[in-house]
């Protein structure tokens, strides 16, 4: 039910009733992977912290309904399938199933822009009744979906937040030959995204944008910066990745070292860059590596495993459902993710949440999310570059295996202090009050955010600890002697 509250106000704050969200989450549902499981897990999330309404696609709606929530009170369905469906057809047709992905983006902005026609007719009244403090977008991702409706919020009063937005990673040097092998063709019109309608409105419109990485950051520009505020867009449930027991240094002892790599099985994650550089360590046995993942490089991939004689140090898992994902990467020991075209990097969190030290590239979202303290980050380079440096960072740990010991507990503690779901919804919430004119100053959590928590002077503060504890179910000596 829509509340026919009167709008809150700066001066109500101490005392106002929780804010009332409009969501729009076209991608929402829980049963779902990538970017609709990071709408329904941030919808949700905000939940707990705000009144909040959803607004989805028709195809979520039974999905969502399974997950508990009553349609007409906690989310509305409205019916665009009809041209994000048709869309998908199209680029499956033209490249390929899991493919052309940046394709898929651009087509399906008119079924987006449905959504906000049918959004508008139905609760267009209501906000001019001001029965909503916020109407808050999260998904699409991508920023260069414009909204035509962030003009309509601020007219009527209510503050329109954009976010938090990501994508539009430029190709590194020595890898766009990679995009005709993921379909992605248009990516050379990107720059047109410009001209679309609500482009510049959307951006003029919004009360706060939120960015997913210093690039589209950087890519919005000094006119709307004082608006913009830095926040990686995915997190972690932590029901489904709960913290594991700590690992001593003398658990990697008299053992191979477990790699293990999780994602589509597409060319710019660069799967077989890792196998090509790891292939020394795993036929000697100091090694092995599991490949969690579905994709059209598959065939590709075991062929070059084959022809190396590697078949027995490597396996291919296929598709997993993401609620046996933690199960897999509690065996690992380092999550080995080369991926040179990854704006987000969700599973670099999951992995992180579970112990596995991360070794990335620092290019793209996954060098913002693994500080030093938990990670290993790489340096952008050509292939061969790429190959020398992650077979000779390999070869360090399984020489070295008990280093890993505390990377892995510091990567525990910041996946938790900083990426949980909770921790995320309270720091959204912080800029719902901003926009609200509750606090005065603009939220800022870091670019990137730093491994000690916003607002505390020393990371073994006991608002931090207890924080932990709350959320991410750590213990406070383990969060000590991690952040040491």
């Amino acid at each position: 039910m829509i509340s026919s509250a009167p709008h809150a106000t700066a001066k109500d704050a101490p005392s106002a009733p929780r804010i009332r969200v409009l969501v729009i989450a076209e991608s929402c549902n829980p049963e779902w992977e990538s970017v609709p499981l990071l709408g329904w897990s941030h919808a949700n999330a905000l939940r707990e912290v705000a009144d909040v309404h959803i607004v989805t696609r028709l195809a979520n709606r039974d999905a969502l309904r399974r997950a508990g929530l009553v349609e007409g009170v906690d989310f509305t369905a409205l019916n665009n399938d009809i041209l994000a469906d048709a869309m998908f057809r199209l680029v499956q047709r033209m490249v390929g199933p899991n493919r052309g992905w940046a394709m898929l983006t651009a087509l399906q902005i008119p079924s987006y822009w449905l959504l906000e026609w049918l959004l508008w007719r139905r609760f267009g009244a209501d906000l001019r009744g001001r029965r909503f403090d916020i109407v808050h977008r999260i998904t699409p991702v991508s920023p260069v979906t414009p909204s035509l409706i962030a003009g309509r919020c601020r007219r009527a009063g209510v503050p329109f937040i954009l976010g938090p937005i990501n994508g539009g990673l430029p190709w590194p040097p020595g890898f766009a030959f990679l995009k005709r092998r993921d379909g992605e063709y248009i990516y050379k019109l990107r720059d047109l995204h410009r001209l679309l309608p609500g482009y510049r409105s959307s951006r003029r419109n919004a009360a706060a944008i939120l960015v997913g990485s210093v690039g589209v950051r950087d890519d919005i520009g000094p006119r709307w910066r004082d608006k913009t505020i830095y926040l990686p867009e995915n997190g972690i449930e932590l029901a489904r990745f709960p913290a594991p027991d700590r690992a001593s240094p003398e658990s990697y002892r008299g053992r191979p070292l477990r790699a293990v790599f999780i994602g589509r099985l597409v060319a710019y994650k660069c799967t077989d860059l890792l196998i090509e550089a790891a292939a020394p360590l795993l036929a000697a046995g100091r090694l092995t590596l599991t490949i969690i993942g579905f994709g059209p490089e598959r065939v590709a991939l075991e062929a070059q495993v084959t022809a190396l004689g590697l078949a027995g140090s490597v396996s291919f898992t296929g598709k997993i459902s993401h609620h046996d994902i933690a199960d897999l990467l509690r065996a690992g020991d380092v999550f080995t993710f080369p991926s040179v075209h990854e704006f987000g990097g969700a599973v670099v969190l999951e992995a992180m949440a579970m112990g596995v030290v991360p070794i990335v590239v620092a290019y793209g979202g996954p060098g913002e999310l693994v500080s030093p303290a938990c990670g290993i980050a790489l340096p952008i380079s050509d292939r061969a570059g790429l190959v020398a440096t992650l077979r000779a960072t390999l070869g360090d740990l399984t020489s070295d295996p008990a280093r890993l010991a505390p990377l892995a507990a510091a990567a525990v503690v910041r996946a938790n202090s900083l990426f949980s779901w909770p921790v995320k919804a309270r720091q959204v919430l912080e800029v719902y009050r901003w926009v609200l004119g509750w606090r005065d100053d603009k939220p800022d959590f870091g670019t990137p955010l730093s491994d000690l928590l916003p607002g505390a002077e020393d990371p073994t503060d006991d608002l931090v600890l207890a924080n932990l504890a709350d959320d991410g179910g750590i213990d406070a000596a383990t969060c000590q002697s991690a952040v040491a």
